[in-house]
């Protein structure tokens, strides 16, 4: 059997095996996660009614089946029931020793590229951002003094003139909350590991969004009860979700929309970083939304500092969104497109030793 293959349980990319009649005989841990299914479910279940793919593939695979010849697809959009489409790379080959029998591996584009960007957060952006502590530091002072002298000088003003000051006054303000933002990055601690109820924060930040920038939306709630507990800080997990529901509110507008929170288990997810090592993320959480979706020219670099598709944005919301789960050693991702975005964020469970602690 295919699975008995430890080159097959070890392949990082999903992987099918497919029959002569194009059913689904085996598919890897990897591919697993990637269709949210397990190998048990899909054995025997045509692989076309699993897998959608934006590209008449069944002739070119039945032809690589004929000739015994290797096939590449290259960007392609590759879904399932219950995974959105992502841009992926296609491998099809034939299987030596069993006619008929093809190896198809999904090669998926942005989660390759979203993983590298979580686990180089630290070390790409640290840089970066000490510089940017130190210049809000030394950049605060001085614009607290700009501050007080429009504010003495206003009192001896008339009315037109103080448009100038009020504004001077109101544009250093809002520099001294981006600074803030700037220097959180640096004073965020490491955080306080523990056994966490995953739907306790997710309640927590629903209620707090309901009675503040989201009282315009309807939040709904899709939990996976028998969810096991997260591993991590608890405040920094309800500052992220906190953020991401903030975010989707002020997407919606004042006519409101509909937020949907939901918790599901992968098992079979695992994160394999840079050095080889993998970790597995089980826990699966999504913030999803039915606004207008991010804009096309900011989808890939909407977890980059001072990146935001909002008028008056500073685009650092989601960059410490993204500091916070890579502290958490998780993954967040995001696909979009208008009428839905789709907020992942991926946890490692608690040991078993600090979950009998917690209980």
């Amino acid at each position: 059997m295919m699975t008995d293959n430890a080159l097959w349980a070890s392949l990082p990319v999903p992987t099918l095996l497919v029959d002569a009649e194009n059913l689904i005989v085996d598919i890897n841990s990897a591919a697993e996660g990637f269709l949210n299914v397990s190998a048990k479910a899909i054995r025997n279940m045509p692989v076309w009614d699993q897998i959608a793919v934006n590209d008449p593939l069944e002739t070119a695979f039945a032809r690589a089946r004929e000739t015994h010849t290797p096939l590449f697809v290259n960007d392609v959009d590759v879904g399932s029931g219950s995974r959105a489409p992502m841009q992926s790379d296609l491998q099809v080959a034939p299987l030596a020793g069993k006619p008929g029998y093809m190896i198809l591996m999904i090669s998926p584009r942005e989660l390759a590229g979203r993983m590298t960007q979580n686990y180089s957060v630290k070390s790409a952006a640290k840089s970066a951002i000490g510089m940017a502590e130190m210049l809000a530091h030394e950049i605060k002072n001085p614009l607290a003094g700009i501050t007080g002298a429009a504010q003495l000088l206003s009192m001896n003003l008339g009315a037109e003139d103080l448009e100038l000051t009020d504004l001077i006054v109101e544009e250093s303000r809002r520099i001294v909350k981006l600074l803030g933002q700037v220097e959180q990055f640096g004073n965020l601690s490491v955080p306080d590991f523990q056994p966490v109820n995953i739907h306790d924060v997710l309640d927590r930040a629903r209620r707090s969004a309901l009675l503040g920038f989201g009282a315009d939306m309807k939040i709904v709630e899709d939990y996976d009860p028998s969810l096991p507990l997260a591993y991590g800080d608890p405040d920094q997990l309800l500052q992220v979700v906190l953020n991401l529901l903030k975010n989707a509110s002020e997407a919606a507008g004042k006519g409101g929309g509909t937020i949907r929170l939901h918790s599901y288990f992968e098992h079979s997810f695992r994160l394999r970083r840079s050095d080889g090592s993998g970790q597995s993320l089980p826990l699966q959480i999504e913030i999803i939304d039915d606004g207008p979706g991010l804009p096309e020219n900011i989808k890939g670099d909407v977890f980059d500092p001072f990146v935001s598709g909002k008028e008056n944005g500073t685009g650092l919301g989601l960059a410490l969104v993204s500091k916070i789960i890579s502290d958490h050693n998780g993954w967040i991702s995001v696909t979009s497109v208008p009428g839905k975005t789709v907020f992942r964020i991926s946890l490692a469970r608690a040991p078993k030793d600090a979950a009998h602690k917690e209980k």
